[in-house]
């Protein structure tokens, strides 16, 4: 590790994968700090939805990068808004840290997005539909960057944050995992 950072458990994915719920429970169970860098930005600047429609999708990268710097300082468990990764110097401080991926079945999320004030979904198009297209931009840079990846689709949510728990506790064992 070095560099005199605290290493954060950080998790990336999509929208709707249960980023926030997972890392809350996982940081609960690990007995650490979680940080969720939406509700930083939220805090500091109000409503996302704002943010974007009133300065711009490129002012509020800027300000989620500030969020991401603060919440891997802390160290813990921290979950990235999905587009975080998008900013290069967060791809390059997330190799210091341990990144899970969660992933989500298109046909799950519907449910999990509807009537949520999200901005990149306020479009015409079907927010599915956008949703997919969202991530199958993002998705090699979702898999370059994670160490596992669990999938939030089916079974209780429950069962990836005890996964997660486990790896967590296993240390950085994970040569030979699929």
């Amino acid at each position: 590790m070095g560099h005199g950072t605290t290493q954060a458990i950080v998790l990336v994915g999509p929208m709707g994968a249960g980023k926030s719920s997972v890392g809350r429970r996982v940081a609960r169970e690990l007995g650490v700090a979680f940080t969720d860098t939406d509700s930083l930005v939220v805090r500091e600047h109000g409503p996302i939805a704002e943010l974007f429609a009133k300065e711009g999708e490129a002012r509020f990268r800027e300000v989620e990068r500030s969020a991401v710097i603060e919440a891997l300082g802390k160290g813990g468990v921290v979950a990235l808004g999905g587009g975080a990764v998008l900013d290069p110097d967060t791809r390059h401080d997330l190799a210091r840290h341990r990144v899970v991926l969660l992933t989500v079945a298109p046909e799950i999320v519907r449910s999990r997005i509807q009537g949520d004030a999200r901005p990149l979904l306020a479009s015409d198009e079907d927010p599915v539909a956008r949703w997919q297209k969202i991530m199958s931009e993002r998705k090699g840079i979702y898999e370059a960057l994670a160490d596992i990846t669990f999938d939030t689709s089916t079974g209780p949510l429950a069962h990836v944050v005890s996964d997660i728990v486990t790896w967590a506790r296993e240390g950085s064992s994970t040569e030979g995992d699929a």
